[in-house]
């Protein structure tokens, strides 16, 4: 097999992780197991320190991924980076979390496991984040179904949602989940994301009722006050004032620089919108019934009952939680009694604290299970039935160990324990299968199993969960000292639980006499069990639930059934229900193949570049980061596939380089015997090598570095050969093509300058298309011409009488009547004058003299011949002969006998007039350039004159008398019928005599051609 081929196949210059060894002393490894002091917590955050200062938040602990939160923008995000990790091999690239995320969706599609990754880390530390930058990854990567974008939308709108109501100003975090949620996300079978499911864990409900100084309640409050409209907040009885609300006071913190919660409450809308929430206004009743829930005040009554003082506020309530006002009114100071599964008439007023507890525990359960019901309508807009690949997000709380720890800290942790527990054994599970599959032996590893932690929490009977149920449920009084004696007598013995009580003289100054102390994996953690049975216990009394479940509101109808008001079992502890939940996450979990994103936060004060060292310590300490690296390291540091690791370091061996066409096996032993590898120091699997030390791997890099100079040069000089010949190839294809380009440009732009020409003369000639023909107006006139004949040609008459025709324009009139003229001379003068053929092409022009037709002639005189200037007009009844302005003599068309013109090519023509009119003088003897055309006129002008309808008529005689052929036009009875074709279109006129019994004359056009 040639190796270069397997490598390059793919035509990618693979960024590999060891390409960054070279800048170790400046930026850290970014493989933990890479550090040559593993087992130093100094060396560990020694190096994280070194990479965040240079902006390089994250880092590998073999596949678990390690992220600094840099509390800024970082410009790490983009689409080009998406597409960056986007099908490359986890360590070919720098660490980043699409890394992570590319890693485990490849993982899905080709080995059809389903996937997870497990996100845990302190509050603040960026938990949220990263969950959102899997999904944008997965949404900008992943193929594109067919109800993608909507889906995709809902995905990304769920995280505002469930921030708004799961999540709160903290100490430590402005927007701390203050819940756990683990997401599905379902993809088809060509990866295309399909659907997805959520489960939440453990809501912090005792914020609801009460905040540490400097904390707030959660999000939704405030951006009710702030972003809702003043209708909405009338109709739900509030003021825009957070501090007039009793739950939202006790931290006296109603504003945060860092939020806007006018802002998040229109992001908040528009993605129940994208969801497709119907309940908004039920919804929003809801929280502003908690609100107004805070707000009611007890006192005592005229019989020293329990009673409420706060009417409007007990309207509002009512109203908003949409059930009976009186009947909330005594769920509220009185409880029902049972005994034995029965309900006893006996109703017991409250006392005054117990009716605040009563009001506390309302209003946690009211938003609680609302919160359980807006996951569940999340999840009925993500759902899909069917068979799908699931990649599972679990964004949850760290270990916490703050100055006061209660309940939640001990759910929290002790979920931890869990999860570190699952952690270990999948580690260690996924270390021996890889050894097993290279075929090289295992060596066991030493670790702290916490299952011992685990079995403390939960075991049966005996466990703390169940010795807390027990005092819960126990009858008579009991409390939270009575719990912790109880513990005490039954955990006394155990290794990892203390009390001020159990331990010795140095221990008990650091517990208090109301403390217990668990040693976690992680640590040791002191609780107070003050508060442990309260928020234990289901302190809901029975009518409140039964007043709820006959609410009109839909929402809370659903959170409360009326089964569970008459179901007489003793409802589960908060302790036990979370102990199942995370039961059932394990399950999840454990038949999945896991990944893994640990989150630090560098300070608690949110500033960029500042780290903390004794903060992160403490977290690196409770995320339990140099267990995990002791047993990623109790075997080989590093472990490469054969083909990158020869594809890297072949040319470090003559017997690899430059290319090596054997095994792979083979070609990976030739080059470490080379390198000089000790046999210790490194094992050859099937597929693999494994290297034992960091040094070792070190030391080869740096040969790499000192041989890359040599290699440097080379290639900067071919590159430079390459690169100058390419630029050249360039350059010549480039003055060919701005050659080609050029050509084209000025092909188009002349094809432009002659359009705008032709636009422009059509333009022209259309403003002067009324004046005579000149050279503005003759382009169009031709055109208008031409467009008429066309239409002409495809519209013909039927009949040869018929006259409707379309009407010409100006311009062609006036060839009309050049064209009834050119006919008229036709008929007169074809084959009968010299001159005549001459004459043809040559229109006849409207007048050479003035308006009225006039042309100039030469008169002789019939005594003497003398040859005297003349002008010759024609009018509609009389020609007339002018000389220097002078009348001279004036012919009537009705004195008008005869014309007679010679047959050769002479210009001469005879006016024959009466000589026995005194008024007229006798014939006129004229000489005329144009004699055609001015014979023709006076012809025509006769014609209209009528004087065509019996007197006159054409007759060729004798000039002389001496053979030569005279052309003589008379007056006669006759009618007369001519023709000119252009092609296959035929002009006729047609004169017709009413002698002969027709009615009409006219024009016709007659189609003749085919």
């Amino acid at each position: 097999m040639n190796m270069e081929e397997e490598v390059g196949g793919e035509g990618r210059a693979h960024l590999v992780m060891e390409g960054t060894l070279t800048a170790r002393d400046r930026v850290g490894v970014q493989d933990f197991v890479l550090l040559e002091n593993y087992t130093s917590e100094a060396a560990f955050i020694e190096n994280l320190r070194r990479r965040f200062k240079e902006n390089l938040i994250y880092t590998y602990i073999g596949s678990v991924l390690v992220s600094v939160n840099p509390y800024k923008e970082l410009e790490i995000y983009s689409k080009a980076h998406m597409e960056r990790y986007r099908g490359v091999s986890f360590y070919e690239i720098s660490p980043h979390i699409y890394a992570v995320s590319d890693n485990t969706y490849r993982a899905l599609r080709t080995e059809r496991k389903d996937q997870c990754i497990l996100i845990s880390g302190e509050s603040g530390a960026g938990k949220t984040e990263a969950s959102k930058k899997i999904l944008q990854y997965y949404s900008a990567t992943c193929p594109i179904s067919d109800n993608m974008s909507t889906l995709r939308d809902r995905l990304l709108q769920s995280t505002p949602v469930l921030e708004a109501f799961g999540n709160a100003k903290t100490l430590r975090n402005d927007n701390s989940s203050r819940f756990g949620k683990y997401m599905d996300v379902q993809f088809d079978f060509r990866g295309a994301p399909i659907g997805g499911h959520i489960l939440n864990y453990l809501l912090e409900n005792t914020r609801v009722v009460h905040q540490n100084h400097g904390e707030r309640n959660f999000h939704i409050f405030y951006q009710l006050l702030e972003g809702g409209d003043q209708d909405l907040l009338s109709k739900l009885g509030l003021e825009r004032n957070a501090l007039k609300y009793h739950y939202l006071v006790k931290g006296c913190c109603p504003r945060v620089s860092s939020i806007n919660d006018k802002n998040d409450w229109r992001t908040v809308t528009k993605a129940l919108a994208v969801i497709g929430f119907r309940d908004e206004e039920d919804l929003f009743n809801i929280i502003a019934s908690v609100l107004h829930l805070g707000n009611i005040q007890f006192g005592e009554g005229q019989d020293e009952q329990t009673e409420i003082t706060t009417e409007t506020q007990h309207n509002y309530l009512s109203k908003l939680l949409g059930v009976d006002g009186v009947a909330l009114k005594d769920a509220l100071t009185h409880k029902k009694l049972t005994a034995k599964g029965e309900e006893v008439s006996m109703i017991s007023p409250l006392s005054f604290e117990q009716a605040v507890a009563a009001r506390d525990a309302l209003a946690k359960a009211v938003y609680g299970r609302t919160f359980t019901w807006l996951v569940a309508q999340i999840n009925k807009s993500l759902a899909f039935k069917g068979s799908s690949s699931v990649i599972g997000l679990l964004d949850i709380y760290g270990f916490e160990v703050f100055q006061h720890n209660s309940f939640e800290q001990f759910c929290i942790n002790y979920c931890n324990e869990k999860l570190q527990q699952l952690f270990i054994e999948l580690t260690l599970k996924s270390e021996q299968e890889d050894y097993e599959a290279e075929g090289i032996s295992w060596e066991p590893v030493k670790y702290f199993d916490n299952k011992i932690i685990c079995d403390l929490v939960e075991e049966k009977h005996k466990g703390f969960i169940a010795i807390l149920d027990e005092e819960c449920l126990r009858p008579g009084e009991s409390n939270d000292i009575s719990f912790l004696e109880k513990l005490e007598d039954t955990l006394g013995g155990h290794a990892h639980f203390v009390t001020h009580k159990l331990a010795n003289g140095k221990t008990r100054k650091t517990v208090g006499r109301e403390e217990f102390r668990l040693i976690h994996y992680a640590g040791e953690v002191n609780y107070s069990v003050s508060g442990f049975l309260d928020k234990n216990n289901d302190l809901l009394y029975r009518n409140l639930k039964e007043v709820l479940c006959q609410s009109d509101s839909q929402i809370l109808r659903e959170c409360f059934q009326r089964e569970e008001v008459t179901d007489q079992k003793r409802p589960e502890t908060a302790a036990t229900q979370f102990k199942n939940s995370l039961a059932k996450l394990m399950e999840i979990l454990m038949c999945k193949e896991p990944s893994y994103v640990r989150c630090i936060k560098p300070n608690d004060a949110k500033q960029p570049g500042r780290f903390d060292e004794a903060l992160v310590r403490h977290q690196v300490k409770y995320l339990g980061l140099m267990e995990n690296l002791r047993v990623r390291r109790a075997g080989f540091a590093y472990r490469r596939h054969y083909q990158a690791f020869l594809q890297r370091y072949k040319c470090l061996c003559p017997g690899t380089w430059p290319n090596w066409h054997g095994k792979l096996a083979d070609g990976v032993a030739t080059l470490v015997q080379h390198l000089g590898y000790k046999p210790e120091e490194y094992k050859l699997g099937k597929t693999k090598i494994f290297i034992r030390f960091p040094k070792t791997l070190f030391t080869t890099e740096d040969m790499m570095i000192f041989g890359s100079v040599v290699a440097l040069s080379l290639q900067t000089s071919w590159r430079g050969y390459r690169e100058r010949s390419k630029y050249q190839r360039i350059r010549n294809a480039g003055n060919d093509m701005s050659a080609w380009r050029g050509m084209k440009s000025r092909r188009r732009a002349r094809c432009r300058r002659h359009a705008a020409n032709v636009v422009r003369k059509f333009i022209k000639g259309f403003i002067y298309r009324h004046y005579e023909r000149c050279p503005e107006n003759e382009y169009f006139l031709d055109h208008q011409r031409f467009s008429f004949l066309m239409t002409l040609v495809r519209n013909m008459p039927k009949t040869v009488l018929d006259k409707s025709w379309p009407v010409p324009p100006p311009s062609l009139i006036e060839v009309l009547l050049t064209m009834e003229q050119k006919v008229v001379a036709s008929h007169i003068f074809k084959d009968q004058k010299e001159s005549y053929p001459h004459s043809v092409p040559r229109l006849f022009v409207a007048s050479r003299l003035s308006r009225q037709y006039g042309v100039p002639v030469t008169k002789y005189d019939r005594r003497g011949y003398k040859a005297r200037p003349r002008q010759l007009l024609l009018t509609s009844s009389f020609a007339v002969l002018v000389a220097e302005a002078k009348l001279k003599q004036r012919i009537d068309y009705t004195a008008l006998r005869s014309i007679s013109v010679s047959s050769l090519s002479d210009g001469f023509m005879v006016l024959h007039v009466p000589s026995e009119d005194n008024k007229q003088k006798s014939d006129v003897v004229l000489q005329c350039d144009h004699v055609i055309e001015a014979v023709t006129k006076l012809a025509c002008m006769l014609n209209r004159r009528g004087l065509g309808q019996g007197t006159m008529g054409f007759r060729s005689g004798d000039w002389d008398g001496h053979g030569k052929t005279l052309i003589m036009w008379s007056v006669n009875h006759f009618y007369v019928d001519f023709e000119v074709c252009f092609g296959s279109l035929s002009y006729w006129n047609i004169q017709l005599h009413p002698s002969l019994g027709f009615k009409q004359s006219g024009f016709y056009l007659i189609y003749t051609g085919t």
